[in-house]
């Protein structure tokens, strides 16, 4: 994907500008560029010089724990509401009695495990909230 033509003369930039910088200096910035949101050192020194924000996004691998079983929570109430769906279509196309005790009960069984499943999505969230929410 190209980027979009610049139609405003005044935004284009025409003028070629080199600069040398020592070790250190070049090793902060590389450790700058990989925490914000610019694709180069290049475009990071131009925001730098240009005085505009930069914006640096910090990554709390404490939160990886939770957010790794906050997925497979997902994962599994996604797969036990597909079961659901299959029971209550089974549920309605039986035509005997007996059929359709036998689907409510393997339902009945399906959202006791779902409740489990919600009750410690509910727990993590609860923490989740504290952590995120404590300087309000």
């Amino acid at each position: 994907m190209s980027r979009p033509k610049i139609e405003n003369e005044a935004d284009k930039l025409k003028h070629y500008l080199r600069i040398r910088v020592d070790e250190p200096t070049l090793q902060r910035l590389k450790k700058m560029q990989a925490k914000s949101d610019t694709r180069g050192i290049s475009q990071l020194a131009r925001k730098i010089l240009m005085e505009e924000p930069v914006h640096l996004l910090h990554r709390d691998v404490s939160m990886d724990g939770p957010m790794e079983e906050l997925a497979l929570i997902r994962k599994e109430i996604k797969a036990i509401g597909i079961n659901i769906n299959q029971q209550t279509y089974y549920f309605h196309v039986s035509r005997s009695r007996a059929e359709k005790m036998f689907y409510v009960e393997c339902t009945a069984k399906l959202y006791i495990g779902i409740e489990v499943k919600i009750d410690r999505l509910l727990e993590l969230t609860g923490k989740l909230a504290k952590k995120w929410l404590q300087k309000s």
